[in-house]
């Protein structure tokens, strides 16, 4: 049985969102919450935010080297954020602008599962090729380009510049597809155009991270065998695949690998499973010595940990 320590000889750079979340205990999904009135919840939590500056946190709390780069306003809500990565063991590289405050977002957690993000993300929209320090690659191992929806600027040609970037450094690249916070109301034609612009830097990408549902969506398909065929088809190396109860996957080559989540007795933390599975999987991803099986296993256990409370990634504010 391999233990963690294997990931602290490890490096991961990642470029994404900063912001602060505000998270919500489950509360039930119903019409009330559309009327007048008031839901009360077991608990209310202010946190660090943002797929990209979770995975940074995430990959510090497991002892890896954890470097993270993006941009937030000049005030103290920057401030603060900074400081709590830095207390728990993160590297950052802001790009501090005056004129753009930086975000937040309010996190409802629903007892079917459900999630929902009511987002004000200012700083992270606006992230340009030239706000990202490209020191903080150097002597990197892997590079995450997370949280890729958000910034129009990264849309057209700012992701493909930093990838590339990567890659010339010698580094092994990641992107997770995610939700596109546009999905619902852009046009067909824009959401169309978007995922074009994704799929055509898929050539930079080692690994694509995400969900069944978020992968289907993104492939336009309906059955993720189907999915992963088209991912590897339009240039991308290999894909990790988020699969709640049903554990993880890794396709590569044609060769499809699965192992199933560890039991979970109790439901602490929702956020973020699928952020840390993935961070578990990039920094092993230079470990040609380690079956995938054996990556997959030891991922799904340290989820297990976070998701029954039994590890603290994520600091409050």
């Amino acid at each position: 049985m391999r233990d963690e320590s294997i990931f602290q000889n490890h490096r991961l750079c990642v470029v994404g969102n900063l912001c602060r979340d505000v998270k919500f205990a489950p509360i039930a999904p119903g019409e009330n919450l559309f009327q007048d009135g008031e839901t009360p919840t077991d608990a209310i939590l202010e946190t660090i935010g943002g797929g990209g500056a979770n995975s940074a946190l995430f990959a510090a709390g497991l002892g890896a080297e954890a470097i993270f780069a993006g941009k937030v306003g000049d005030d103290d809500l920057a401030v603060r954020l900074e400081q709590a990565m830095l207390r728990r063991g993160v590297t950052p590289f802001l790009r501090r602008d005056p004129a753009t405050p930086t975000g937040s977002s309010v996190v409802l957690n629903f007892t079917n599962g459900c999630r929902h993000f009511v987002s004000a993300q200012p700083n992270n929209d606006s992230l340009c090729f030239s706000d990202i320090d490209l020191s903080s690659l150097e002597g990197g191992e892997h590079l995450l380009r997370a949280d890729v929806w958000f910034s129009r600027s990264m849309l057209d040609g700012g992701n493909a510049k930093l990838l590339r970037a990567a890659k010339d450094q010698g580094l092994a690249t990641s992107l997770d597809v995610n939700w596109d916070p546009c999905r619902a109301a852009a046009s067909r034609d824009v959401i169309q155009k978007r995922k074009e612009a994704v799929r055509e830097i898929l050539p930079l990408v080692d690994l694509v991270h995400g969900n069944i549902r978020e992968m289907n969506l993104f492939c336009d398909a309906d059955d993720l065998s189907v999915t992963l065929r088209r991912l590897c088809d339009w240039g991308c190396r290999a894909v990790v695949v988020h699969m709640g109860a049903e554990g993880a996957g890794y396709y590569r080559d044609g060769e499809w690998t699965v192992q199933p989540a560890a039991p979970v007795e109790k439901h602490v933390n929702a956020a973020g499973c699928g952020d840390l599975l993935s961070v578990c999987m990039m920094l092993l991803h230079s470990r040609d010595d380690i079956p995938v099986s054996d990556k997959l296993h030891l991922a799904n256990r340290v989820v297990t940990e976070y998701i029954t409370g039994r590890r603290n990634f994520l600091p409050a504010l």
